[in-house]
Formats: structure tokens, sequence, C-alpha cells
């Protein structure tokens, strides 16, 4: 196969802690630099983002710097797509540190398997090391947490799949399927990649390509990310006519049964009984995922925080899942402010 030329579109906001780290993974691809552009697209940052990007530029020619105004993520993948001359089209994320055989076997096993897009697996990383931190990093990677999300959880072989994080697609594959929706603040990669399923193409995991990827860094923060997820979810919904996994409901019903149960408690001890019990296996799965977690860890404290951690991710996508049911039936827009 000859050497393609790749296209790398990496959105980015406010991520000095992070890029430079990303920033060096791609320059240290095995990748021939002569067949590569990086294309940073920046929703005007107000940290110091743009200036580490921009002391890279000063090296490496093959590094660009875009501006995304909008400041949202799908604004920055469309600019990239415009402004991309390659035969292949390669999101990034800002926040992520990539193997250095990254660019090179998703751009093969793309060809091999002519795939409209491949990706790999998140290896995800606490963001500090503290059992907080690491309970979260660990409740978002495991399939109490986030159900049968693949590239979160892991897989041992190739599959073909829903979605992939960032994706490696052909150039080809934006000219059938249009560019990404900009109604999209969160989701918007599952959105193009239902486009284009519905259109007939094939998506496939690469577990052997491992993304180091860090988590968020408070719970707060982890609590907005899974609220917008949620929040999305239903938009994207209707814009594809139908929901792309069953496992995105379960949140939604997993709240809805607190509520509903929760009233229907005080008026039949039976209700009651099913009610207590069902939250008590609840709490019992935590604990025990919570305790083989911290003595891999060695660290106690995971074994008391991640059952709260799971609670939360699904509490704060299932609120997220029923306000974004209500802005798509009452027609409202759910914009939200950037961040990553």
């Amino acid at each position: 196969m000859s050497i393609k030329k790749v296209s790398v579109i990496c959105p980015v906001f406010n991520e000095e802690k992070f890029i430079e780290a990303c920033i060096l993974s791609i320059i240290e691809q095995d990748y021939p630099q002569d067949s590569m552009e990086v294309l940073f697209v920046d929703g005007r940052s107000t940290d110091h983002t743009r200036d580490i990007i921009k002391r890279y530029i000063e090296q490496y020619d093959f590094i660009k710097l875009l501006d995304n105004p909008e400041r949202i993520v799908p604004y920055a993948l469309n600019r990239g797509v415009e402004a991309a001359k390659g035969e292949v089209i390669m999101r990034l994320d800002g926040h992520c540190t990539y193997p250095t055989n990254y660019i090179s076997e998703l751009v093969r096993y793309l060809y091999l398997l002519d795939a409209d897009n491949v990706g790999g697996v998140w290896n995800t990383q606490p963001a500090k090391d503290t059992p907080m931190c690491q309970a979260i990093a660990l409740a978002s990677s495991h399939p109490f947490g986030v159900g049968g999300s693949m590239h979160k959880i892991g897989t041992s072989k190739i599959i073909e799949t829903d979605t992939v994080p960032f994706g490696c697609y052909k150039r080809e594959v934006f000219e059938k399927t249009g560019p990404f929706d900009t109604d999209l603040v969160r989701n918007q990669d599952d959105e193009f990649n239902g486009r284009l399923l519905n259109l007939g193409g094939k998506i496939y995991l690469i577990p052997q390509v491992i993304i180091n990827y860090t988590a968020r860094d408070t719970l707060c923060k982890t609590r907005k990310m899974y609220y917008q997820y949620g929040l999305y979810k239903p938009l994207v919904n209707k814009k594809l006519g139908a929901p792309a996994t069953i496992r995105q409901f379960f949140p939604l019903l997993f709240l809805l049964g607190l509520i509903v149960g929760g009233i229907l408690s005080f008026f039949s001890p039976i209700i009651l009984q099913i009610y207590t019990s069902i939250l008590l296996l609840y709490l019992f799965i935590g604990i025990v995922v919570g305790c083989m977690s911290a003595v891999r860890a060695h660290q106690p404290l995971i074994a008391l925080l991640m059952p709260y951690v799971f609670f939360n991710i699904h509490i704060c996508y299932g609120v997220g899942y029923l306000v974004g049911i209500y802005n798509v039936i009452a027609n409202r827009s759910a914009q939200v402010e950037p961040n990553r």
C-alpha cells in the first residue's frame, strides 16, 4: 500500500496542562512527517494553549494552528476537514497521548479492512495520584459505570462497532455523510458515525492501538461531562431516526426507577421491599467492584469512593437525558459553554 497523506485534526480549548504531551506524542509518530499535516483548531483559549502550539509550529512545518471562533467541537472539526489536504482524515484529542505507531496502524487497518472509520481503545488514566481521581478513572472504564462501550472497557479482538473514539476516516466518507452536526456540543461523533452506518459504512475498533486518555480531575467535572453526554443523546436519536444503542437508556431508567419507586414505596410495602432490594443490590455491586479495584490499586479508599462515583455518573447522565428529551419535544436548544 502506498503511503497516504494524513490530515490530523485536533480541536483544543484551554488545554495548557496536556497539550504539550499530546504534541510530543504526535511528533514521535513513526509515520513519515512529510506525509502528515497536523491541524490544531483552537476555540480561542484563554490560557497558554495557543502559545505552546505556536512554539512547536516554529520547529515543525507540518503543524498548523486554525481559529475556531464558535468555540465548540463540531465547528472545529468542520474547519479542519475543510482545510485538510490528506487522503485520510484523523481526529485526535488534546487531552490524550498516543503510541508511536498510532497513525501508521490505524491507516494500515483502515485500508486492510476496507473500513470507513477505525479507532483504538482508551487506557483511562487518573488525572492525579489521589484516591478520588483513581476512582473516577476506574469507574469511567468499568462496565458497571459505562456499560458495553467497548472502546472504554476494552476488547481482545478487532470488532465491528457503532462508534470509536476520535476516528480515522477515508476522505471520501465526508463526501457521503456531509459535515459534523453543529447542533451537537457533545456526541457529534456518535451522530456522525450513525449517519455513516446508515449509509452502509463500516467502523472497526482496533484493540492493539491504545490511547492514553486522562479522566476528569474532579467529580464536579465528571458530573458535568456525563450530564452533557445524556443531554445530547435524545437529539442524536432524533437526527438519526432511531437510538444507536440500547445501553444509553439504562441510566435514564435507573433515575426514573429511583423517583417513581421512591414515591410508590410510600403506598405499598411490597414495592418498598422491591425498591430497597434493588438499591441494596446496586450498592453491593458498586462496593464489590470498588473493593476489587482497591486491591489492584493498593488504595483502600477506592472501595468507598467508586460506588459514589458510579452513582454520580448514572444520575447525571440520566438527568441530562431527561432534560434532553424535554428539549427535543419542546424544540429547545441545548447549547452549553465549551469545554473539553
